[in-house]
């Protein structure tokens, strides 16, 4: 059942990103061969300008090895991860980049020093990450949020996932996504709680909460996705069939849903955390090379799209 067609970065999205100029990203520890050939990739297809922060020595090692002569890059040193983090959080701080790249250090970590009021990234916002799943050979690109940083998260955590995820299409070009609200079922119920938050978050966006974005649910997945399924179920709206957003109840589903579009599939997972100043590109040693590049291109048209506003500030 395991897919074995082969990954492809969308060559759209990366046409699209070469429109940009590089983005200048300080990857976090990048020791080890993954980390360091996932920066040198971006930077060979224009999509970053890397600032390595890492032990020096272990970085030009690593480097030599692969080929990767770092004479133009600039190198900082740092002592470990947790060093890494803070010096590269830093940098963006001062303004001398506008992106982040996870190297071999732990989420945690750094997400930890991007999240220090000190930093001075946090904004008004709660941190959630999107996963921009690509098939080969279609056109069409699906957001799966959030399968990485909230685990059980409440109404008004999915309301701030809901919002980084609408911008993050926005900043794409697509100025209204279809946002589904996922549940296991249609209908409110208080025996199934995700279909109760799907109901006060579509509340919520009629008030206003969400605009740029058309919210329906709660949804269920095949209704969402199908519109054969929707019409045989007699489920009529603008999303059904539609969808550019699927909004998951939890972390657990969203990662379930997101491997087995990788699986069995051959889908492309980039994605993004969102919600800081900066995005945070991240990276895990069981990416394929396309979906590292992917993720790099989103970043750059994520901060094409915040050069035009920055979000306020957490005081």
């Amino acid at each position: 059942m395991l897919s074995t067609t082969p990954k492809e970065c969308p060559a759209r999205l990366l046409d699209q990103a070469r429109q940009h100029p590089r983005v200048t990203t300080v990857v976090i520890n990048p020791v080890n061969e993954v980390s360091l050939a996932s920066a040198r990739m971006a930077s060979e297809q224009g999509l970053i300008e890397p600032i390595l922060v890492g032990d020096i020595e272990t970085m030009r090692r690593q480097a030599e090895a692969m080929g990767w002569a770092l004479d133009q890059v600039r190198l900082v040193q740092a002592d470990d991860e947790t060093d890494a983090a803070r010096l590269g959080v830093a940098l963006v701080s001062q303004g001398d980049a506008h992106s982040i790249m996870k190297g071999h250090v732990h989420t945690d970590i750094l997400l930890r020093a991007v999240l220090n009021k000190s930093a001075g990234l946090r904004t008004d916002s709660r941190l959630s990450h999107v996963f921009y799943m690509t098939v080969p050979g279609s056109d069409k690109a699906l957001c799966i949020t959030d399968a990485v940083i909230n685990v059980q998260p409440s109404v008004l955590d999915k309301l701030h996932i809901a919002r980084n995820a609408i911008e993050f299409m926005h900043a794409l070009g697509n100025g209204e996504p279809k946002v589904a609200l996922l549940s296991g079922t249609e209908e409110v119920s208080k025996s199934m709680p995700s279909s109760q938050d799907a109901a006060e978050l579509v509340k919520l966006a009629a008030m206003g909460a969400l605009p740029g974005a058309v919210v329906e649910g709660p949804l269920a997945f095949d209704n969402a996705v199908s519109p054969e399924a929707a019409a045989i179920k007699g489920i009529t709206g603008k999303v059904p069939g539609q969808v550019d957003i699927l909004l998951v109840p939890n972390l657990e589903s969203g990662n379930f849903l997101f491997k087995q579009m990788v699986y069995f599939m051959g889908a492309t997972a980039a994605g993004l955390v969102l919600g800081a100043r900066v995005p945070i590109i991240l990276t895990s040693r069981a990416d394929p090379p396309e979906a590292r590049l992917a993720s790099c291109a989103l970043a750059s048209l994520y901060c094409a799209h915040r050069s035009l506003s920055a979000p306020a500030l957490v005081s």
